[in-house]
């Protein structure tokens, strides 16, 4: 498995992977200032980020380069009115200055960035929005989750976190969207939310870490798993806090 290769993973990911802070939705769809912004998710995966959107009252259009991840988010649109496209944050195909609000959630990472903020420039409106955010575990708040988190340090001492909203890309993001002359401001926000998490839900959202199943191999990786079973055995739930964190530039002119 390569970074960023999800194709293996888009299973657990539609099945288990939980949403963002919901009042974090609705402030970025608010923000537009019109009923029913038209958006632009980039790097929707299988579209956790972009039903939340819909739900909030954006025409929503989003874009996934993986097939296999695009294919479950088509599967789970619901009653929602979602479009989705092949394509990646470089290279949308779709059209100029059409867009009120543009976003990436928990995927601004992967692409070039430089050319990815240039794609959003282009699709954005003037004095429309771009976020990018990332939904962060918060596991300090739970013993249990605290001792999991230790065990995959002891694993990987020097493990270094590329698609956490922990990561150092995310700790420098504000000053690298603030340099750009695409942007004339840039806020930062953050939420918090609580699920309650069977244990083999817990299981499969880290079955559907890319980034940590890279860097611990298939041996280290497997021998994580059969820690969280053991130490998860017999529980109804678990209870699962997330920080979503997002940046929200505004696009000049």
């Amino acid at each position: 498995m390569k970074h960023g290769d999800f194709t293996a993973l888009a299973a657990n990911y539609a099945n288990y992977r939980p949403g963002y802070a919901p009042m974090v939705a609705d402030i970025f769809v608010r923000l537009s200032g019109t009923s029913a912004p038209r958006c632009v998710d980039a790097g929707a995966g299988t579209g956790i980020w972009s039903r939340q959107l819909a739900a909030a009252g954006a025409v929503v259009d989003a874009v996934e380069p993986n097939d296999a991840m695009r294919e479950a988010g088509q599967k789970q649109n619901g009653t929602f009115d979602i479009r989705w496209f092949k394509g990646s944050a470089e290279a949308t195909g779709l059209e100029d200055a059409s867009f009120d609000l543009a976003c990436m959630a928990s995927s601004f990472h992967w692409p070039d960035f430089d050319a990815a903020v240039r794609e959003f420039a282009r699709l954005l409106k003037p004095g429309g929005y771009f976020m990018a955010l990332w939904n962060t575990r918060y596991y300090e708040s739970n013993p249990l989750l605290v001792e999991i988190e230790d065990y995959l340090h002891k694993l990987a001492p020097d493990m270094k976190r590329v698609s956490s909203g922990r990561s150092e890309f995310c700790n420098g993001l504000m000053e690298r969207l603030s340099s750009r002359t695409e942007f004339s401001e840039v806020v930062y926000l953050e939420g918090r939310h609580i699920e309650q998490q069977t244990p083999q839900r817990y299981l499969g959202l880290w079955e559907s870490v890319n980034d940590v199943r890279v860097q611990l191999g298939e041996d280290r990786f497997a021998q994580f798993l059969d820690y969280i079973r053991e130490k998860t055995s017999g529980l109804a739930f678990i209870e699962a806090e997330y920080l979503t964190r997002a940046w929200i530039a505004r696009r000049a002119g």
